[in-house]
């Protein structure tokens, strides 16, 4: 692992923004701006699309996810949002749980996990589960303790989103295996920033939205399904996710075969000239820089900042605890202010989840962006 230096001249970022909100929604790189702009030119010469455009960027995802992420080919899948493969997710759930089954959420979850277990549960009668925020910040533990053979899945995030607070899938997919728990993870505020590995995790259901640490375009999200689930009943019945799809000469002779893996839970009109190129150079770009060598810059940026918050008397996780990308700190009691918007006059930019600010950094952060949030928040609550 290594430090990278500063990759501003890659985005388009000017001098006097200091941005620290990519867990909200992440600046297009410059190439992936390029090849969108690409895409839309395209339209005006459709005698130029063939077939094959209909599916071709939507292999290379799936080639270049599995190189970055594990699992095999066939098992990632393009869709839209993350509330589209929840939704997904929970019409399997509806017809291999019953009622009475435990189904484990964290508190203060984002919406797109918990809607549609909440249909879910209104469908079949599953409980849904909350597990309370510990007070040690300790989530891993958290969920170990409600977990026993009553639950019969847990749907989580990979690190929780309105502060980084890390949670430890590996261990929570041990007592999965365990209990013979079914295991959904929602990887957008990890997936692409930090190592994650299928094939160490083994997840049923890994969803993670692509406009935030993925740096795609806004419309992109990335779904992997378990070999066990690969027969499931999508949720659109597209003709694009069936057997010679192709061949369009002949889509009147209506295939009830899909296509290999997990490319029928795919929405339709998946390769979008003005989104799939974007995503294409985003993950060709976090390939470049290797996922463990940004998690390892982010993590010497957020301590800079640690450093300064603490001193300020906010109330922060135990290094143990935090994600190296998102540093999340609670306010002093003392300010009575607006951070977020007082921030913003100074063309500084941050969050606030919950309780707390949300500060999310990525490679495009200087020196001089660093120092310019330190001196702010040192003014602020001095």
């Amino acid at each position: 692992m290594g430090i990278i230096h500063s990759q501003r001249e890659l985005f388009d970022i000017p001098d006097q923004i200091a941005y620290f909100n990519c867990a909200y929604y992440s600046p297009l790189l410059l190439e992936s701006t390029k090849r969108l702009h690409f895409g839309v030119d395209s339209k005006k010469h459709p005698w130029e699309r063939v077939p094959a455009d209909f599916f071709k960027e939507a292999e290379i995802i799936r080639e270049l996810s599995c190189s970055l992420f594990g699992g095999d080919v066939d098992g990632f899948a393009v869709i839209p949002s993350v509330s589209y493969g929840m939704s997904t997710v929970g019409r399997i759930l509806e017809t291999n749980l019953k009622k009475g089954d435990r189904v484990l959420i964290v508190a203060e979850e984002f919406p797109s996990i918990v809607f549609p277990l909440q249909r879910a549960a209104k469908e079949i009668g599953i409980i849904l589960d909350v597990v309370d925020t510990p007070i040690d910040g300790n989530w891993t533990a958290a969920i170990l303790n409600n977990m026993d053979h009553s639950v019969k899945a847990v749907a989580l995030s990979s690190c929780h989103w309105t502060n980084g607070a890390l949670i430890d899938l590996v261990a929570i997919r041990h007592k999965c295996d365990e209990i013979n728990a079914i295991l959904m993870i929602d990887a957008t505020q990890t997936l692409g920033v930090i190592p994650f590995s299928i094939n160490e995790i083994k997840p049923d259901f890994l969803i993670a939205a692509g406009y935030k640490w993925l740096l795609g375009p806004y419309g992109f999200s990335l779904f992997y399904i378990d070999q066990k689930w690969r027969n499931e009943r999508p949720l659109e019945e597209t003709w694009i996710g069936r057997e010679n799809a192709e061949d369009f000469a002949n889509l009147v002779n209506y295939s009830d075969v899909y296509m290999s893996g997990s490319r029928r839970f795919e929405m339709g009109e998946k390769c979008t000239p003005t989104i799939l190129p974007g995503v294409i150079a985003a993950l060709e770009q976090i390939k470049t820089w290797g996922i463990p060598n940004i998690a390892q810059t982010l993590l010497s940026i957020t301590q800079r900042i640690e450093l300064n918050l603490d001193k300020l008397g906010f109330q922060l996780l135990d290094k143990s605890q935090r994600s190296p990308h998102i540093l999340g700190a609670r306010i002093p009691d003392a300010y009575t202010g607006n951070l977020v918007a007082e921030l913003k006059t100074k063309n500084i930019y941050i969050s606030q989840r919950s309780k707390s600010i949300r500060i999310a950094p990525h490679l495009y952060i200087n020196d001089r962006d660093i120092e310019r949030l330190n001196q702010a928040m040192n003014e602020l609550l001095h």
